[in-house]
């Protein structure tokens, strides 16, 4: 593994350029990064100088306590007045978290014009679990021909509902040819309960109603979160003097206004991710890489082609969702520093597994909550025998009671036993059912349950020392005297345990790494990993048949822990690892970096000979007789609708570029149009304070 030179100290607050603020908000940690424009850059960077960054805890239940941390450090790393900043810009991988955890408020789901068979696709019952749906009649067909809509169901439920979920997603059939149906439906629900209300045809433009309802049902439940970050920062920045424009990092890697991302949270999963990307550029220079970007609870894995990178055609996949959103090829999986730790069940010599819930590390509850998390483990260690709940707390996450409406019985009594203190699960839960219910508050957001990773791994064996080192160790201890098939102990201590629990990490990060890129190449990436093959290829495990596996690029480890948990993988991925010394804030900084990017959407349709229909925005659909005619309105009309975006978006002097991609055929030599697709996309720097 090298490590690229670090930058030279700041010399002081003598900067060129104006000065910009970066901010991540991740599962665990938040980051904050202080970048001249026009200084001098570090050896191996693009452009623009690091002046100063820092670090603080993520506060879940006030995320303004973790953002006021990580910023004030940094100013006062910088020694510069809060005034001098003239742009912020934040990334964040709360969305993304929520999905691969299952978490989110309670939304109701409208669909307008499909039936209960329509559930089925996509993964749309899957996802909607027990959140309410209602089925009215209504829609549209291709052309944006109207289907007569009923929404009395909608309004005779509308008062319960109002009660009872933090927001709704609308979607109606073939919306994106005409959206009537939806906006009418979702001023309705506006009127009477003042709740968030997502429309499909806000999101995306593609056909595919069930997808498409997918995505906005997680937009809905994603609202009060991205909204919470973002009331959080601005009231940080009013009571600190920051008086400057706030942006968002979207899944794409561009940047949008605050109150942009407030309507379409969705668009940031995947925002830590891409803004990773765009630093990972800028820190290293490499043009063709993997940037693996291992956190608190994922790692996020892309490709780096000729300085770009990848796009998903497809839609953004996270928590085994795919959705309708455009953003980077990134595969996220359940895996980072603060995994829960488990053991194969079943087998006479287990496997350690890692993942894909992430638990609040031993270590740092302790060091949050005093000495009640050792003392009850040291209990349950004189204990003769191990308990399956040894080493388990649970703890109030501390997210506002209005977000815990609609709890069954079981679950509300349970929440009502779980306090701001960690509580030992052994006292809490009495029985089996109780543990399921407690994963249901989980999933809801409403919990932590605390318990040992491989961040505590890394305090008993001392490579990281920021947190309770006795708490880790203790948790280890426990973990470590688990029976293993045979009925022995998992491990002779807990350092041989935290042993194998790193080593296990460095192993599922190199096979998470040659799945992206096996996927990349066209295959299987996950049946391609797990090919016993593959497997004694990684392993180096050779017999009469040596086989190698190696990536045709270097790997570019980006994180807090990267340098430590990835100091095994050039071994296993047959190429080298680069960790760049700012790669601790590689997201906060690429946050700062990019520009804004919006696009806006027309279709022109034929519904009988000599018609030409154009659907473009939340306008009805207009006819023309001539085809030219039509294609020159559609243009007019995105490009009005994207500059409209664009300033809404926060960018400065946003440039816009149109693509046509018109579909014909010709029968007995004579010209038939089909349909014709607009893009117009526009971009450019995000405005700056003045």
């Amino acid at each position: 593994m090298t490590q690229p030179p670090a930058s030279a100290p700041f010399p002081g607050p003598l900067f060129l350029g104006p000065l910009f603020l970066g901010i991540d908000t991740g599962g665990t940690y938040t980051d904050a990064v202080l970048w001249a424009e026009g200084s001098a850059a570090a050896p191996g960077q693009t452009g623009g100088a690091v002046v100063a960054k820092a670090k603080a805890l993520t506060t879940r239940h006030d995320l303004a306590v973790g953002i006021s941390g990580a910023v004030d450090r940094v100013l006062a790393e910088a020694k510069v007045d809060p005034s001098a900043i003239k742009l912020a810009s934040m990334s964040t991988t709360l969305a993304t978290n929520a999905l691969v955890e299952g978490q989110g408020g309670r939304a109701a789901l409208v669909m307008i014009g499909f039936s209960e068979a329509d559930l089925a696709r996509d993964g749309l019952k899957a996802a909607l679990g027990s959140d309410p749906v209602l089925f009215c009649p209504g829609g549209h067909d291709v052309h944006g021909r109207a289907h007569e809509l009923d929404l009395s169901a909608l309004e005779a439920a509308l008062p319960e509902l109002a009660a009872s979920v933090s927001g709704f997603a609308v979607c109606a059939y073939f919306a994106t040819r005409n959206p009537e149906h939806e906006i009418a439906a979702r001023a309705m629900i506006r009127q009477v309960t003042g709740l968030p209300v997502t429309a499909s045809h806000e999101l995306s433009s593609k056909l595919g109603g069930p997808r498409r309802a997918l995505t906005t049902l997680l937009n809905a439940r994603l609202i009060s979160m991205i909204d919470r970050l973002v009331a959080a920062t601005e009231g940080f920045f009013a009571a600190r003097g920051i008086a400057c424009p706030l942006m968002v990092v979207r899944g794409d890697g561009a940047l949008v206004s605050a109150a942009f991302a407030r309507q379409r949270p969705i668009e940031t999963i995947l925002s830590g991710p891409a803004a990773s990307l765009v630093g990972a550029r800028h820190l290293t220079g490499l043009d063709d890489a993997v940037v693996s970007d291992i956190g608190g609870t994922t790692t996020d894995v892309a490709v780096l082609d000729r300085g770009r990178p990848r796009l998903d055609p497809e839609g953004a996949s996270v928590g085994g969702w795919r959705t309708m959103v455009e953003a980077v090829a990134m595969r996220t999986f359940g895996l980072g520093g603060d995994s829960e730790v488990a053991t194969e069940a079943g087998a006479l010599d287990p496997k350690i597994l890692l993942g894909p819930r992430r638990l609040l590390p031993l270590s740092l509850a302790a060091m949050a909550h005093g000495d009640v998390v050792a003392a009850e483990m040291e209990r349950q260690l004189r204990a003769p025998n191990p308990g399956r709940l040894d080493g388990r707390f649970a703890v109030r996450t501390g997210v506002p009671e209005r977000l815990a409406a609609g709890l069954s019985g079981p679950e509300a009594k349970l929440y009502a036993a779980v306090g701001d203190a960690p509580l030992p699960l052994d006292a809490l839960l009495s029985t089996t059912a109780q543990l399921a219910t407690l994963n249901r508050l989980v999933s809801r957001g409403l919990v932590h349950v605390a318990g040992f990773t491989p961040s505590d791994a890394a305090h008993v064996l001392g490579r990281q020392s920021n947190w309770d080192a006795a708490a880790a160790k203790l948790g280890a201890a426990l973990f470590a005297r688990r029976r293993d098939g045979r009925g022995q102990p998992l491990a002779a201590s807990p350092e041989a345990l935290s042993e194998r629990v790193l080593a296990a990490l460095a192993r599922q990060s190199a096979e998470v790494i040659l799945e992206t890129a096996f996927a990349e190449d066209g295959l299987d990436g996950a049946g391609t990993v797990a090919h016993a093959l593959v497997q004694r290829a990684v392993d180096g495990h050779h017999g009469i048949a040596r086989l190698t596996v190696a990536l045709d690029r270097p790997v570019i480890g980006l994180g807090a822990s990267a340098g430590l948990h990835y100091a095994g993988l050039p071994a296993l991925v047959g190429n080298d690892c680069v960790v760049p010394a700012d790669a601790d804030v590689a997201n906060a900084l690429g946050a700062v970096v990019g520009q804004v990017r919006v696009s806006a959407e027309a279709t022109v349709s034929q519904p009988a000979e000599g018609i030409f229909r154009v659907s473009a925005g939340d306008d009805a659909p207009r006819d023309f007789s001539g085809e030219e005619q039509a294609l020159a309105e559609a243009e007019a009309r995105i490009r009005a609708i994207v500059a409209a975006r664009a300033l809404e978006a926060g960018a400065a002097d946003a440039e816009t570029e149109v693509s046509r991609d018109v579909r014909a055929s010709v029968v007995e030599d004579r010209r038939m149009f089909i349909e014709a697709r607009l893009v117009a996309t526009a971009s450019g720097r995000p405005r700056i304070a003045t």
